[in-house]
């Protein structure tokens, strides 16, 4: 079973985000499960969300304490939140900003993926400058970095969940996917 935690603010779209990719991977024949954790529900406030995804049929009905993927939606997030806590030892941590991988060195025990779904979401007029609304972008961003689900799939889920603005979504799901950092030395996916 592949389990992930999501971590952004309130209004980022990190609970949609767990729930587009559970669609995502459920199209792409797989089963799952997604489900949000609160604490103090506003607006800006630190939200958790979790999938789970696995070939057989998902009984465990518990948080999730050691993913093998963490997403940051916001990265000021990475300094406060303890973001990869419990993740596995050569996890995945794909984080939302324009930095490369490489400068975020604290974190060189897993591999580390970087995109600037911010950037991406605000060319895409997804929320506002203040506000850009980037969980489809970094949704993107997590199939080309995991390969867990098809960004064909991600982009089915996003037409089907997504209750507004569905393609400027897409796109910027796509652009994401074509524009995440990766680790080590070269400095983009390669294609």
């Amino acid at each position: 079973m592949i389990e992930v935690r999501f971590h952004g603010r309130g209004g980022q779209g990190a609970v949609v985000a767990s729930s587009v990719l559970a669609v995502a991977c459920f199209l792409d024949g797989k089963y799952v499960q997604a489900f949000p954790s609160f604490g103090v529900e506003r607006r800006g406030a630190p939200v958790e969300a979790y999938a789970r995804i696995d070939d057989r049929k998902i009984l465990l009905r518990t948080n999730v304490y050691t993913p093998d993927h963490v997403v940051v939606l916001d990265a000021t997030l990475v300094e406060i939140a303890g973001v990869t806590k419990g993740l596995k030892p050569g996890g995945t941590l794909i984080v939302n900003t324009g930095k490369v991988p490489s400068t975020l060195a604290a974190f060189e025990s897993f591999r580390v993926f970087t995109v600037d779904a911010g950037r991406i979401a605000l060319r895409h007029k997804l929320g506002s400058r203040t506000h850009p609304i980037v969980n489809t972008a970094i949704l993107g961003a997590f199939a080309r970095a995991t390969g867990l689900v098809s960004v064909d799939a991600v982009c089915e889920a996003i037409r089907r969940e997504v209750p507004s603005h569905r393609e400027e979504n897409v796109a910027a799901a796509r652009e994401a996917y074509e524009g995440v950092e990766m680790p080590g030395p070269a400095t983009a996916v390669a294609r």
